[in-house]
């Protein structure tokens, strides 16, 4: 197998996906381009299923939507709004300690800056690449676990950790797909191509696919 066309795969995917469900983070920015509420949606998500991270964006933002209202809420009350997401209660303070820093640094505005976002309490690439490219639209590609092993996956990489997957894709990956490659390759992980024994029978890019590292699928 030659190296694999991901403009064709991307161009399959992007149709494919009208029928999945859009990534918790992904519905915020449907619902609001609010970079503040983007940035809290994501720190919720992290280690947290899609659904939860959902319900709990939507009770936080019914009570809070700018930095100081939420600075107004106690962390106890937001545990009880976020709750039951992974780590909550670390969560509850990073909110207010990002907010503080949002407040005293930055006018209460989240920096567009992928830079400025790594020195918010909390916030790693994967989070700082997801407020670049959701809220403000600008290139980042964000690596979270479903866009590290379908990328190995493919055959299109071959890295050991999401870091380096992520600096391979800025070599590798065509600009024009930077910012929606996160969405699809999560929505797509989520649906067909799961961590153990993925949907290879309803894959629409199954024909490319070399199944790296796969063992058993459906």
């Amino acid at each position: 197998m030659g190296s694999l066309p991901i403009g064709t795969v991307i161009r399959i995917l992007r149709r494919a996906s009208r029928d999945w469900k859009l990534p918790a983070v992904t519905q915020v920015k449907e619902a609001t381009r609010d970079p503040f509420q983007i940035l809290i949606s994501c720190l919720l998500s992290l280690r947290t299923k899609d659904e939860t991270t959902a319900g709990a964006s939507r009770r936080l933002f019914g009570r809070a939507r700018t930095p100081q209202q939420m600075l107004n809420l106690s962390q106890t009350a937001i545990r009880k709004l976020i709750f039951p997401v992974g780590f909550y209660r670390t969560k509850a303070r990073r909110i207010h300690e990002i907010c503080q820093h949002l407040l005293g640094r930055f006018q209460g505005r989240v920096p567009d800056e992928l830079e400025e976002l790594l020195t918010l309490p909390g916030v790693g690439r994967k989070t700082a690449n997801l407020v670049v490219t959701v809220a403000f639209g600008k290139l980042g590609i964000c690596v979270d676990t479903h866009v590290h092993r379908i990328s190995n996956r493919l055959g299109y990489v071959r890295t050991r950790n999401p870091l380096e997957t992520e600096m391979a894709l800025r070599k590798k990956l065509p600009k024009r797909y930077w910012i929606e490659y996160n969405d699809l390759l999560v929505a797509f992980g989520q649906t067909l191509c799961h961590p153990t024994s993925p949907w290879c029978s309803r894959c629409p890019v199954e024909r490319f696919c070399p199944r790296m590292g796969v063992t058993r699928s459906r």
